[in-house]
């Protein structure tokens, strides 16, 4: 028998569930539903609950992302200067950051470890933490899939690298973001490149 045929044949009555992260999947109607998910009342066959959360699964981030990037959005931090910046120095913090390759790690919470690094990569959007300015300036962007490189990577078992790139806006200047990260310590090294600059390159 096919998949198709299969899932044809399946006459299991779902019902789409929600976790508090805003998070869809669908559990079958005769089952009690896991611990931290809760039902949104849609029930039918697999197909039709599978539809429905395609309809309304729109933002796939994880909804404490999508807080922090809003709060990130309307109240960004302030610039911090480098501590390797000479004192008095009117160097913006973009420019120290385009200034070459610089100490870099994995910006990630609750903690630091490869799962959720592979989570964010899969959810397309990370944190990148350069760790030589004055407490650190973690930034966060889409992961231009076309631009990075996974194909080194192995995070069943840590070892590895990733490319990963994507654009942002700092300070009102646009830039894109470039880092190297090796798995096994989830740092590595990282830096900004204005967009004119890109432009110039690829011209």
């Amino acid at each position: 028998m096919s998949r198709k045929e299969g899932e044809r044949d399946d006459s299991t009555i779902y019902t789409v569930v929600i976790n508090h992260e805003e998070q869809y999947s669908i559990w079958p109607e005769y089952k009690k539903i896991p611990g931290g998910w809760r039902s949104l009342g849609k029930t039918g066959l697999k197909g039709d609950c599978l539809g429905y959360i395609k309809e309304v699964w729109t933002d796939m981030r994880p909804l404490s992302l999508r807080k922090k990037m809003e709060e990130f959005s309307n109240n960004p931090p302030p610039s911090q200067p480098s501590l390797h910046a000479d004192p008095g120095s009117d160097r913006s913090l973009v420019d120290r950051l385009c200034d070459g390759s610089q100490p870099v790690e994995v910006g990630l919470r609750p903690e630091r470890n490869i799962q959720l690094f592979k989570d964010a990569i899969d959810n397309n959007y990370v944190y990148i933490n350069f760790i030589q300015t004055k407490g650190g300036t973690e930034l966060g962007f889409y992961v231009d899939r076309s631009a990075s490189n996974l194909s080194e990577a192995d995070f069943e078992n840590g070892k590895g690298a990733v490319h990963l790139e994507g654009d942002l806006t700092l300070d009102y200047v646009r830039v894109r973001c470039i880092a190297d990260v090796d798995l096994a310590s989830l740092q590595g090294t990282g830096r900004l490149v204005r967009f004119q600059d890109k432009e110039e390159l690829a011209s």
